[in-house]
């Protein structure tokens, strides 16, 4: 046995050295070796935002529910009473002892009829839509009933003071025009053959030119009269179908027309 010592001895200083060699040389390369950081691409910058244009707002489509703009009323016209006819533009009031209980107005074909039904009974039929205090009006009408009427014209009519110029005619041809301030004045009155007397269709006309007032039938100037003690002020017109001691009193009234002097 103590002739191996030596060699083991020499085996084992042999593994050492060949052990401290590989160390040496950096093993078999099985080791991991040292990653390197890879290149990173360079950040983009996010674009900064730019402002948009302003953009108009569209207009609004017209809708079938909007309102279509109102028509512009003349303060001239002619009043034909047809289809059409709007009934919130006028509105009447009555006098006289009659009652107003069988009183009928409405719109027929293209006119507007006018039944009484009473004695003793003025209905005034009057246009809200303007004053006047230079004005020319004419009526166009029809008696259908009784030869027993009086159809009126009326202007400067003030429903605040109670005063207003009327002329009436009455079936007969004899005419009146009165100043009504606190009861019925006469201003002046007469009569006239230009009246056609019965069921016949009459023209009647009134101006009211400041104080100056002009009365017709049929075309026919009755007379010309100047106001020097009423002197009313501006108001509305209309005019009146009245009653008197008989009956049917049954009017149409075709047309009533509104126009300067």
């Amino acid at each position: 046995m103590k002739n191996f010592r030596p060699l083991i001895f020499f085996v084992i200083l042999l593994l050492i050295v060949g052990m401290a060699c590989s160390a040496a040389s950096g093993g078999d390369g099985d080791a991991p070796q040292p990653q390197q950081d890879e290149p990173q691409a360079p950040a983009q910058q996010e674009p900064e935002p730019t402002a948009e244009p302003p953009t108009e707002e569209p207009a609004p489509a017209p809708t079938e529910d909007a309102p279509e703009p109102a028509p512009t009323v003349s303060k001239f016209f002619t009043e034909e009473f047809e289809d059409n006819f709007v009934e919130d533009n006028w509105d009447f009031f009555t006098l006289g002892k009659g009652s107003e209980d069988n009183l009928v107005i409405q719109q027929e074909d293209d006119h507007l009829l006018f039944d009484l039904g009473a004695e003793d009974l003025y209905v005034y039929y009057l246009y809200l839509g303007d004053v006047y205090d230079r004005v020319d009006i004419k009526l166009n009408a029809e008696n259908r009933g009784r030869n027993n009427n009086n159809v009126s014209l009326v202007c400067n009519f003030d429903s605040d003071a109670g005063v207003w110029y009327e002329f009436s005619v009455e079936n007969g041809g004899l005419w009146y025009l009165y100043a009504f301030q606190e009861g019925y004045n006469i201003m002046d009155n007469g009569g006239t053959n230009a009246l056609k007397q019965g069921k016949e269709v009459n023209e009647y006309g009134l101006t009211c030119d400041g104080n100056e007032i002009t009365l017709t039938v049929n075309g026919d100037t009755l007379k010309k009269v100047t106001d020097t003690k009423y002197n009313l002020g501006e108001g509305l017109v209309g005019f009146n179908i009245s009653s008197l001691n008989v009956l049917p009193i049954t009017v149409e009234v075709n047309w009533f027309e509104i126009s300067e002097p």
